[in-house]
């Protein structure tokens, strides 16, 4: 991995959407605290990271998030998501 890539990026959420060729990991960061608008909270977020992935991944990346999940929680059985 190079270098100036090992650090990741740190994100607050994520937006998952498709096309019919990928399936598209948008990571946002909050740009500033969210705040309350009339009946709504506005998040003004900039998106750190636009990840695509072929259809065909789409499986493996959900198998793996399930193993990490599954290995987080017996480390933290204290901590609720």
């Amino acid at each position: 991995m190079p270098s100036d890539l090992a650090a990741g990026v740190f994100a607050d959420f994520i937006r998952a959407w498709h096309t019919q060729e990928a399936f598209v990991l948008d990571f946002a960061a909050f740009a500033d605290p969210p705040r309350a608008e009339e009946d709504r909270t506005i998040l003004d977020a900039t998106i750190v990271s636009r990840v695509r992935i072929p259809p065909s991944q789409v499986f493996e990346l959900m198998k793996a998030l399930e193993a990490q999940l599954s290995a987080w929680e017996k480390e933290h059985p204290n901590r609720k998501m």
